[in-house]
Formats: structure tokens, C-alpha cells, sequence
């Protein structure tokens, strides 16, 4: 399974990002979480035109600027740069939160490093990196009224040094590990290998990549998963 798992990471994202596309509805306002998520925008279904809310203060955020086209005034929540619809408008955190917090937003796609059988999340501590704390992703994955994880479905970690594999790491658990985010919280998860529903019966796998098996999927996750009766190949 390791070798399946290692392939071209760029090719997983982008499947990854054009599932997770397929979740969202024409005219839903949406935030997207920074880094794969963010390619979520590129890679909606054809007709689909969603509202982009990004967290720092922008309703209407369009697509990253061509190259010398950048302004410094206009970045996401990142601190990348981005473009503005037509119809944008900017405002302060107070506002911008008062729209997650008023349950205005109709989706958040973010990633994750842990998930668990009970829909617990942790993504903001990075093990060994020093960071500011956990940002917005606590207000969105409980203001938002569908939770979506897109992510690697595990993490290969490698030698510094040498660049050679020394383990992969599973991240859909039975329990989270690492400091939680929010707890009980996440409807759905999509990974380069699956899709699966986080219901209160457990993880119900109800997609399955061509590129791979059911054994795959379960070999990669700690936690049991339950099959659907209704298991499908996954939509790209």
C-alpha cells in the first residue's frame, strides 16, 4: 500500500479538490481553507459559481492574480494573493466573523491533520512547527453549516537528511491524538483515496478512487470503517 499511497501528490491534490468541488451548490457561499483547499475554486463542476468568503474581510474573493498583476491590499486569509469579483465588498474581522458565526456560511472546505470516528477535528497544530494558535478554524467548522475535510489520506513523513520514507502516518483515527480543533464537527471527508461519511453509527465509506480498493482505503485508516450498502465509485 505505502507505494500506491507515494504517487504524485500534485495529481492527488487536484482529485481531491475536484470532489470536494462537487459537494457545493450554485450561488453557496463558501470559505476555503488554506492551501489544497483553496484549489477547490478551479475545479468546480461546470455552471457552479459559488460566493468565496474569506475570513480576514472579504465577501466575493476571486481567483489568485496573474503574475505582476498582484496588489498588496488584496490577499486571503494566508496571506496570498487574490483577485475581487465584480460584486465583492470588504469589511473588518467583527463583520467577517459575525457572517461564520451567524451560521451565513453554507460550507467550510479546510484540511486537517487528524479526524476521528466522532468527527472531531485537529488542524492547527503543526508537531514541531511553532504557530500563532488555531486562527478561524474553530469559529468556521462550528459556524458553518457543512464541514468538509480534504486532505491526504495519510502522511508520509520522510528523513530529513536522506529524503527516504520512514513511516506513514494514518490520519483518520479512532481518537485524535493531537490538540483538537472542534469536536464532533465534520460531515464529510474526501481524500485522494475515498470518500467518506462521518455518521453516528462511525466513518461510512461511501466512495472508493478507481486507483484503488477497498482494502487500500482501510489498510490507510485506523479506524474500522463501515461499508456502504450503496458503495460507489468515486466521482472525479
Amino acid at each position: 500500500m505505502a507505494d500506491r499511497i507515494k504517487k504524485d501528490t500534485r495529481d492527488a491534490k487536484v482529485i481531491i479538490a475536484a470532489r470536494a468541488g462537487l459537494e457545493l451548490k450554485d450561488g453557496d457561499v463558501v470559505n476555503l481553507g488554506i492551501g489544497l483547499p483553496v484549489m477547490v475554486a478551479n475545479n468546480l463542476p461546470e455552471g457552479v459559481e459559488i460566493i468565496l468568503q474569506s475570513e480576514n474581510g472579504m465577501m466575493g474573493m476571486g481567483s489568485a492574480p496573474e503574475k505582476g498583476e498582484e496588489d498588496v491590499d488584496t490577499t486571503n486569509a494566508g496571506a496570498g494573493f487574490v483577485t475581487e469579483e465584480p460584486y465583492a465588498m470588504c469589511f473588518d474581522s467583527a463583520v467577517s466573523f459575525g457572517f461564520i458565526r451567524g451560521g451565513h456560511v453554507d460550507a467550510t472546505i479546510l484540511g486537517a491533520l487528524e479526524v476521528d470516528v466522532k468527527g472531531n477535528i485537529a488542524n492547527w497544530i503543526v508537531p514541531g512547527k511553532l504557530v500563532p494558535g488555531m486562527g478561524g478554524a474553530m469559529d468556521l467548522v462550528v459556524g458553518a453549516k457543512k464541514v468538509i475535510v480534504s486532505m491526504l489520506h495519510t502522511q508520509v513523513v520522510k528523513d530529513k537528511a536522506t529524503g527516504e520514507v520512514k513511516r506513514i502516518d494514518k490520519k483518520i483515527l479512532n481518537e485524535c491524538r493531537l490538540p483538537l480543533t472542534a469536536v464532533g464537527v465534520v460531515d464529510l471527508i474526501i481524500t485522494e483515496m475515498a470518500v467518506i461519511e462521518v455518521r453516528p453509527e462511525g466513518l461510512v465509506l461511501t466512495e472508493v478512487h478507481p486507483d484503488y480498493t477497498v482494502e487500500d482505503v482501510q489498510n490507510g485508516t485506523e479506524a474500522t470503517l463501515i461499508i456502504s450498502s450503496d458503495l460507489k465509485e468515486m466521482q472525479i
